[in-house]
């Protein structure tokens, strides 16, 4: 973020005093060699990347893993995910979200007789009722409950 910074005409001690940091502390980072870690990430980076654009921007995590594996670079999954969300890349999420209420517009809308304050003083005061969807091998299955509140 400095660096980016001084591109901009920025001095190194206001930046620094406004982040609340030494420059003896950033100067010292720029001089320190790179990790083996942020070395080995160099490396895989163009490698997640070319596997991603190879699978038309389609492959997640797992698949490039799988792929890098395959070339014979062993790597963990947990890496691959950490270096695309780095490098701002993501795979597909198959399949459709399946809407289940489509509200009508033009259907009347019961009023909020509580105003969102479903606490109650005595029983038998306030009811509260769901509709609950759950997607099962043989399709969706809807469930209606009611139960009194108070």
């Amino acid at each position: 973020m400095i660096d980016h910074l001084r591109e901009r005409s920025l001095g190194v001690d206001p930046v620094c005093r406004v982040l609340e940091l030494s420059p003896s502390t950033y100067f010292a980072r720029k001089k320190r060699p790179k990790s083996a870690r942020r070395l080995r990430d160099e490396q895989l980076m163009p490698l997640i990347e070319e596997i991603h654009v190879e699978s038309g921007a389609t492959y997640g995590a797992r698949r490039v893993t799988r792929a890098l594996r395959r070339k014979g670079i062993d790597v963990a999954r947990c890496t691959v995910e950490r270096l695309m969300r780095e490098l701002g890349i993501k795979g597909v999420i198959r399949g459709r979200r399946r809407r289940t209420t489509v509200p009508e517009p033009s259907a009347p809308r019961p009023p909020d007789l509580v105003d969102r304050n479903f606490t109650a003083s005595r029983p038998d005061q306030l009811w509260v009722a769901d509709m609950t969807y759950v997607r099962t091998w043989s399709g969706w299955w809807r469930s209606s409950w009611t139960c009194t509140h108070g």
